[in-house]
C-alpha cells in the first residue's frame, strides 16, 4: 500500500500567535494519526513559481490515513485556531510504490 503525504506551502504568515496555537493542536493530532514530519521549516530555495516560505512535508502510513487526519475533529479544531493567521496551500498526495 502506498503512503500518503501532506505537502504544505505557506505563502504568508500574518499572525505568529495563531500559527503557534495551530501548531500546538495540529502536531499531536498528526502524530496520533501516524503522521511523521519529514521536513518543516523555511524553503532553502524556490524555483519557477515557488515562494521562499515555510514548507512542511508529512508522511502517513496510507493515503486514507492522510485524508482522515485532515478531516478529523482534532485537525479541524487546529484549523479554527489558525483562522486567518496564515495563507497556505495544503495538498494531499499518494506516494509512489
Amino acid at each position: 500500500m502506498a503512503k500518503g503525504y501532506w505537502v504544505v506551502a505557506y505563502h504568508a504568515v500574518d499572525d505568529e500567535e495563531k500559527l503557534g496555537a495551530y501548531l500546538q493542536l495540529a502536531s499531536p493530532t498528526v502524530q496520533a494519526a501516524g503522521g511523521r514530519f519529514l521536513a518543516r521549516g523555511m524553503a532553502a530555495q524556490a524555483h519557477e513559481a515557488g515562494v521562499l516560505g515555510r514548507t512542511v512535508l508529512v508522511e502517513f502510513p496510507s493515503l486514507q490515513a492522510a485524508i482522515e487526519c485532515h478531516d478529523s475533529e482534532g485537525y479541524q479544531a487546529a484549523l479554527v485556531a489558525l483562522g486567518d493567521g496564515a495563507t497556505r496551500d495544503l495538498r494531499i498526495v499518494e506516494g509512489v510504490e
